[in-house]
C-alpha cells in the first residue's frame, strides 16, 4: 500500500502504520523461535509505544510466523502493563491473523482482561481486515 510507513523493525518483527486503513500492524518474524520472555515483554512495550504514537483505532497482529515458546507469555503482566496503554491510545478493535488451525480462530470477538475493545482471532488476513473495517 502506497501510504504504509514502516515505523520500526528489528530481528523479531516490524511495525507498520497504515493510515488509509486506519490501523497499525505488527508482523512477527519466524526468528521469534529464539525469543526470550524478557525480549517478548520488551517488544510488547515497544509496540504499545508505537500504537500510542500512531493513534490508530485498529490494530492487526500478523502472528502467522510467530514461533516463541507460548510458556513465555505472561497474560497477567500484559493485562497490567500493555492493555492499559492500548486503552489510553484509543484502540477500538484488535485483530490477530493466526494460522487457521489455532483453537481460538473463529470465535466471537470480545474484550479480554481489562481491554475496553474487542479482540478477534482470524484464520485469514482478509477476514481480519474485514472485521477491522479496514
Amino acid at each position: 500500500m502506497a501510504d504504509a510507513k514502516l515505523m520500526y523493525e528489528d530481528r523479531w518483527g516490524e511495525i507498520i502504520d497504515r493510515p488509509s486503513r486506519n490501523l497499525i500492524e505488527l508482523r512477527w518474524f519466524d526468528t521469534t523461535a529464539s525469543m526470550s520472555k524478557n525480549e517478548f515483554a520488551e517488544w510488547l512495550s515497544t509496540f504499545a509505544l508505537h500504537v500510542g504514537q500512531a493513534g490508530r483505532p485498529h490494530v492487526l497482529i500478523d502472528g502467522t510466523c510467530f514461533r516463541m515458546n507460548p510458556a513465555f507469555m505472561d497474560g497477567a503482566w500484559r493485562d497490567a502493563n500493555i492493555i492499559p496503554r492500548y486503552n489510553d491510545a484509543g484502540v477500538k478493535r484488535f485483530a490477530f491473523h493466526m494460522p487457521a488451525q489455532m483453537p481460538m480462530v473463529g470465535g466471537s470477538p470480545a474484550p479480554e482482561g481489562p481491554a475496553r475493545f474487542p479482540t478477534g482471532y482470524f484464520g485469514s488476513r482478509e477476514e481480519a481486515l474485514n472485521w477491522l473495517g479496514a
